[in-house]
């Protein structure tokens, strides 16, 4: 795949508007336990965590045996939430054909690199019938959690593409600051679970209001790759 573009998305508040099912498995899993709920906004502002890290900061004074089993019971909220609802975690509008537009290229291919699970980022995408159109998937199951760059490190390995020729899109600043950590490109979108006015602490090489913007702004990104790997030739 040498000279490919590498694409790489996160999950959830990017790909997937999965906010109410994270919200209700979270109370559930905080019920379950005899605590509070946290603020929906609390709950939301960690989604790109692994669970582990994502309770150590909504329950920092918890023993990590306590945060340990907030995570299991969440995992399980979820999981049944999902089977016994049958509900899809719909895509944000414009997501499908995009990621269908870009992985039918055939200088691009696609990554995602998420604090979500394999087996949900692979039910996902299942679902949408987009399976086929991602080349490589990290997830936290695998790999340290956001802001720690591995994710992004691993998939450049997988497709063979350097650093300079690669894209990390998401919503929240542990995507943002992943993608500086290794030394990528990277695309803020404002459609999702952390504020706008947060996204731009980091900045972004580029903030989104629509995916329908996506590509238009990459094309930009590979134009300035493409001329200065011209001019080396």
């Amino acid at each position: 795949m040498a000279g490919h573009k590498l694409v790489i998305f996160d999950c959830d508040g990017t790909l997937v508007d999965s906010q109410d099912l994270i919200v209700q498995a979270m109370n559930l899993a905080f019920e379950q336990s005899g605590l509070t709920p946290p603020p929906r906004q609390n709950t939301l502002s960690i989604v790109g965590l692994s669970l582990i890290e994502a309770m150590e900061v909504l329950v920092p004074d918890a023993l990590p045996s306590d945060q340990h089993q907030l995570a299991q019971r969440y995992k399980t909220s979820f999981g049944t939430l999902v089977a016994d609802t049958h509900r899809q975690e719909p895509l944000y509008e414009g997501a499908a054909e995009v990621v269908r537009s870009l992985a039918a290229r055939d200088d691009v291919v696609l990554g995602i690199a998420t604090g979500k699970s394999q087996r949900g980022v692979r039910r996902v995408l299942l679902e949408h019938d987009l399976q086929q159109c991602f080349v490589t998937i990290q997830t936290a199951d695998d790999a340290p959690s956001k802001p720690h760059p591995a994710m992004i490190h691993q998939a450049m390995a997988d497709a063979g593409t350097a650093p300079e020729n690669t894209v990390m899109i998401g919503d929240t600043v542990y995507d943002l600051q992943m993608a500086r950590a290794a030394g990528v490109s990277s695309v803020g979108v404002d459609w999702g679970y952390h504020s706008k006015s947060d996204l731009q602490t980091c900045n972004p090489d580029a903030l989104l209001g629509h995916f329908n913007e996506l590509q238009d702004i990459l094309n930009v990104f590979w134009q300035g790759f493409d001329r200065v790997r011209g001019g080396a030739v």
